[in-house]
Formats: C-alpha cells, sequence, structure tokens
C-alpha cells in the first residue's frame, strides 16, 4: 500500500472518528432533552454502535478496500479525540437550537393550522348544526300545529264513524300497539 493511501485512509478515519463524536453527542443531547426511557436507551445505544461500525466499515472500504491497519485504529481515536476537544461543545449547543427552531416551527405551524383549517371547520359544524335544529324545531312546532288544527276533525271523524266502530272490538294488541306508540310519542313530542 502506498503512502499516500495511508494518508488517504487516516484522514478519512480522523473524519469518522469526528463523526462517530459529533453523532454521540447528539444523541446524548437528545436523550436528556427528551427524557428516554432506561430500556429506550439502551436499545438507541446499540442501535448507534451497529451503525457506527456499519460506518465505519464501509469508510474504510472506500478509502482502502478494507485493510484493517493500526493507523486505522489511531485516526478513529484522534479523530474523536480532536472532535471532544474542539468542537463537542458547539454540536451540543446547535442540537440544542436545532431542537427550539424545530419546536417553534412545529408550534407556528400548528397555530397556523388552527387559524386557517380547524377553527373555520369548527365555525362551518356550529353554523350547519344550528341551521338543522332550527329547522328541526321549525318543523315540530308546525307538525304540532298541524296535528292541534286537524285534532276537532278527527274528533269529528270518530263521531261520525261511533256507530259502525262501537260493533267492532278492537284486538288488545292493537291497544297495547296504540298505547306504546302514543307514549313514545308523548316523550318525543312533549317538552317538560
Amino acid at each position: 500500500m502506498s503512502p499516500n493511501s495511508q494518508w488517504f485512509t487516516l484522514m478519512y478515519m480522523l473524519f469518522s472518528g469526528a463523526a462517530m463524536g459529533a453523532v454521540f453527542d447528539s444523541y446524548r443531547v437528545l436523550s436528556y432533552r427528551f427524557r428516554l426511557t432506561r430500556w429506550s436507551i439502551h436499545l438507541i445505544d446499540l442501535l448507534y454502535w451497529v451503525l457506527s461500525a456499519v460506518f465505519i466499515f464501509r469508510m474504510l472500504y472506500a478509502s482502502n478496500r478494507g485493510e484493517l491497519r493500526f493507523y486505522v485504529f489511531l485516526g478513529l481515536v484522534l479523530g474523536a479525540l480532536l472532535y471532544f476537544w474542539t468542537l463537542s461543545v458547539t454540536v451540543q449547543l446547535f442540537v440544542v437550537k436545532l431542537i427550539e427552531l424545530v419546536r417553534k416551527l412545529t408550534t407556528i405551524v400548528y397555530h397556523i393550522f388552527r387559524v386557517l383549517v380547524l377553527l373555520p371547520l369548527l365555525g362551518l359544524y356550529r353554523f350547519i348544526s344550528a341551521i338543522l335544529v332550527g329547522i328541526g324545531t321549525v318543523l315540530l312546532y308546525l307538525g304540532k300545529m298541524v296535528l292541534a288544527l286537524l285534532k276537532p276533525f278527527g274528533r269529528l271523524i270518530l263521531w261520525m264513524l261511533r256507530p259502525i266502530t262501537s260493533r267492532w272490538r278492537t284486538p288488545a294488541w292493537a291497544i297495547r300497539t296504540g298505547a306504546f306508540i302514543k307514549e313514545i310519542m308523548k316523550r318525543w313530542f312533549v317538552r317538560r
């Protein structure tokens, strides 16, 4: 392997170590901010190390076809140490600011959605329900009026049919059904 490719591999590994540190800091800030449970932290730790190993071997394969040498480990450790000495605080502050920005943006988007979509739909629902309740009330009162106006004619017809119907005997089930319907009508149409 030529010295040029070795330096190239060392630079790749320095970058990989720094990238692992940045992802670790970001994960650490996020887990603290969102107060993750212990079992989820262990699961994310395992996921972090598996993805880091895949990333490292991918970078190693891209730089020198996967040859594992001492300077590969040296580059990883030096990259991580350089990152933690120089950029760790900056990346943590960036992640905190990014979380705050995302929170503010989601709040703004929610308020815009609420004002432009939810409140008009709620107003439309209330308007339509008020119209339907009003129409139902008007129809109920009109029905009561019609029944009140037709009541004398019904009594007149019953009076005229009394000689004919007095000879007929109404079955007991018809009397019970009529009483049941009358009771339901009272419950539905009589206000208390």
